[in-house]
């Protein structure tokens, strides 16, 4: 599988590439690939990396593995493609956003407007099986993952890190909270989406934000659907 990481982040996270986990990793991945469907596509592997250049990062949000089902994952967390129906943690975060924000629940869960504005949408674990959630869980990826939660919080300029759920809240030692500001809360799965509900991150990361002096973030995700005439 190609392993090109975006020109922005190579100096930050080039070094990983060539360590031994990396490979075994890589090899893990290929043969996975050659005997089942893994999702996402190799293109896409690194899309939330490509979508936010390093020195953009203005707010960490971060998922577990990627959607397992058919034209789903695409590199982005809670993130799905035009077309694709959205997930229900996704859908919970809309309700969120109109509860909270008075922002319109769209008719597409493709969050790509977000990773623009500098919110990088990582996955813990970055591939998957089809079908079988956390199949690629502990064969590597948390371990970059891991470098690229570190290499943000690393660097001078602050930003938010969001983390929703007990698993993503085992990450907190990673990050330099003297300088970061992070949110924590409930995830948004249905299974949890009571304690979710109501939590209010949103407000909470706009005033972090904009604490840090940089650019709100604009969480509207508009319509996709086209009117005829």
């Amino acid at each position: 599988m190609p392993m090109m990481l975006p020109d922005s982040w190579q100096a930050a996270l080039g070094g990983e590439l060539d360590k031994s986990y990396f490979q075994e990793l890589t090899q893990f991945v290929a043969d996975e690939r050659y005997g089942h469907r893994v999702f996402p596509p190799e293109e896409q592997v690194f899309a939330a990396l490509e979508a936010t250049p390093f020195d953009r990062v203005k707010v960490l949000i971060l998922g577990q593995d990627p959607y397992h089902g058919e034209g789903q994952g695409h590199g982005l967390c809670f993130s799905v493609r035009p077309g694709v129906k959205t997930p229900p943690s996704l859908r919970n975060i809309f309700k969120e956003l109109r509860d909270e924000l008075g922002h319109p629940i769209p008719d597409n869960g493709y969050l790509m407007p977000w990773a623009e504005q500098g919110v990088l949408l990582l996955n813990a674990v970055l591939t998957v099986r089809e079908g079988e959630a956390n199949s690629h869980k502990g064969r590597g990826w948390e371990k970059f993952t891991d470098a690229v939660i570190s290499a943000v919080s690393a660097r001078p300029d602050p930003a938010v890190f969001v983390l929703w759920g007990n698993y993503a809240k085992k990450k907190l030692p990673l990050i330099d909270t003297e300088r970061h500001a992070v949110i924590q809360g409930a995830h948004p799965s249905p299974l949890s989406a009571k304690l979710f509900m109501g939590s209010r991150p949103f407000t909470r990361i706009d005033e972090a934000v904009k604490a840090q002096g940089h650019e709100p973030i604009d969480w509207r995700i508009h319509d996709l659907a086209v009117t005829a005439g």
